[in-house]
């Protein structure tokens, strides 16, 4: 082998190596984003300090300043390597839905779904019935979970209620009004919810 092919391998195997090493990074960063507390913050940066992104670090757009009830405010977000990601996901794709509270008082609560992502992504309301876990329902063939007894979803971008989708760097959002009891929050597009897009929400 020359000096040129094996300089050009050597860098090619460095590059790898700093590519894969910055790919875990922001996977293990996902878990620490902050869903902010604002509705109309235009809020949540994305961006990693290690080196790499979980996708856009600013909206587009916001929801409205005055939403009826309890506001949570949800962060959708995967480990992306461009914005030009399509086709459906890979199972084992490092993607988490966070929420900004565990638990809200009955009545009406109003949902602001950012898209912090890469992918297209979007918010649906489920309830879990008396000793159902989150994150245990099991998908179908086509990757997602029944919907059954939904409450609702914003899967519009910069609107509120149902649309194609969120898409990266833009919000969505609903209001609904829940009963006491247990329910879960999911992003349903195509192996989402088993790459880890699921979180408990619990109304008293």
């Amino acid at each position: 082998m020359s000096r040129a092919r094996t300089g050009y391998a050597l860098a090619l195997g460095a590059a790898v190596l700093v590519l894969i090493g910055s790919t875990a990074a922001v996977a293990a960063n996902i878990d620490t984003i902050d869903p902010g507390t604002s509705a109309g913050s235009g809020m949540m940066g994305s961006r990693s300090n290690t080196g790499g992104s979980t996708g856009t670090s600013s909206l587009t757009c916001a929801a409205p300043n005055h939403l009826p009830g309890t506001t949570v405010q949800v962060v959708l977000a995967d480990m992306g390597m461009s914005r030009m990601m399509g086709a459906t996901a890979p199972l084992g794709a490092p993607m988490r839905l966070r929420a900004s509270t565990v638990s809200v008082p009955a009545g009406a609560v109003s949902f602001v779904a950012s898209n912090v992502g890469w992918r297209t992504h979007e918010l649906v309301i489920l309830p879990l019935s008396d000793g159902a876990q989150a994150g245990a329902a099991v998908a179908g063939a086509d990757g997602k979970i029944a919907e059954t007894g939904s409450l609702g979803e914003a899967s519009a971008s910069c609107a509120s209620g149902t649309g194609d989708g969120i898409v990266s760097g833009s919000a969505g959002w609903t209001t609904v009004t829940l009963a006491p009891g247990r329910y879960e929050l999911v992003c349903n597009e195509a192996n989402h919810y088993a790459d880890g897009m699921y979180q408990e929400l619990d109304v008293t």
